[in-house]
């Protein structure tokens, strides 16, 4: 009985050591039955890039610049006696406007007065004398240097009234050109010299706007190159040409300073402002131009991707001025083509393409 209990025991074991080698090899084959596995992915179809793009057609390209200017009066001086003296008299009112030649202020001219009257009261007198001294030379009753004697003195008289009317001027302020006068410095009864500022005088119509270009476009600004302006915190565009050009580049700043002149008839543009300038160097007509974003740079070659049969088609272009947001196709492009202005980082020759917006 116990052996028989022990060939059951070892039965068990054998059995139990089989099952443990040939189940997972039947469950293996049960489960591949059952999960027939993954099933390999269908080929993808390729995606098409949505794209916008533009119709080139001939249009007028102008190469602009930006700069900064000033606005300067057409003329502008302190006015000042040429003379020293007392004020007894101002004949203007501040922020007025004037004409060439008005007296505007006048000092103390009563000794020069007093001279010239002394001086004119001798005129008749010394006239005589050469009246007189003519007719004895006529008559041979006189010698010449006698003649010339009397005729200098009365020179020398009339000459001296003149230098005494030239002072007399000197002590009235008149207006050198029409403006408009400004706020005044002194009042009557001060005593002033040259020296001594009365007031401005300003003639704003026309106004000068001066600016300063970069070397490279010295070549460009010429008399009667366009220019656009606009005041600080305007929108309001103001045109004008240039007319003048400094003779030479800066050597400090490496610019050339010009010139451009505006009517300002209505007055409304003060002397002084900051402006803010731009330039039109150029101006093609019938040019080709593309957004700059469609352009790229590869081997030193410019390319674009023109649209054509669904597909973007890759060509080297020749490209011409650029500005700010636009860039001239000299060759490569012929009008009529379409040319893809969205997407250039994503593109490749011959990619499946369609369009969103065309312009």
């Amino acid at each position: 009985m116990t052996k028989m209990v022990k060939w059951i025991v070892t039965g068990i074991i054998v059995l139990f050591i089989i099952g443990m080698i040939v189940y997972p090899r039947i469950k293996r084959e049960w489960v591949a039955k059952d999960d027939p596995g993954p099933v390999a992915p269908a080929p993808q179809q390729r995606r098409m890039l949505n794209v916008n793009a533009i119709v080139l057609i001939p249009q007028i390209l102008s190469d602009r610049t930006h700069t900064t200017a000033d606005i300067l009066p057409d003329e502008e001086v302190d006015l000042a006696f040429e003379a020293s003296g007392k004020i007894v008299g101002i004949f203007f009112q501040e922020g007025s406007r004037v004409r060439k030649g008005d007296l505007l202020a006048k000092i103390n001219d009563e000794p020069l007065q007093a001279e010239l009257h002394k001086l004119e009261a001798q005129i008749q007198l010394a006239n005589a004398r050469v009246f007189r001294q003519r007719t004895l030379l006529d008559k041979d009753a006189v010698s010449q240097e006698a003649y010339e004697q009397v005729k200098t003195e009365y020179e020398k008289l009339m000459a001296d009234i003149e230098l005494v009317k030239a002072h007399i001027a000197q002590t009235e302020l008149r207006a050198p050109f029409e403006g408009i006068i400004g706020l005044r410095y002194v009042s009557e009864g001060a005593y002033v010299s040259a020296s001594t500022r009365i007031a401005k005088l300003t003639k704003i119509s026309p106004v000068k706007i001066d600016f300063s270009v970069p070397e490279k476009y010295a070549e460009d600004i010429v008399s009667g190159t366009d220019v656009t302006f606009r005041l600080s915190g305007s929108q309001k565009e103001y045109h004008s040409k240039v007319y003048a050009i400094e003779s030479k580049v800066d050597m400090a700043t490496r610019t050339l300073v010009a010139r451009a002149i505006y009517p300002n008839q209505d007055e409304n543009i003060r002397p002084g402002r900051y402006a803010e300038v731009q330039l039109t160097k150029k101006e093609i007509r019938d040019a080709l131009a593309i957004p700059s974003e469609a352009m790229t740079q590869e081997m030193g070659k410019s390319l674009v991707y023109r649209y054509r049969s669904g597909r973007a088609d890759q060509v080297e272009i020749i490209p011409g001025i650029r500005t700010e947001s636009q860039l001239q196709v000299i060759s490569g492009l012929n009008a009529g083509d379409t040319v893809i202005v969205s997407g250039i980082m994503q593109l490749r020759s011959g990619l499946p393409v369609t369009l969103d917006n065309i312009q």
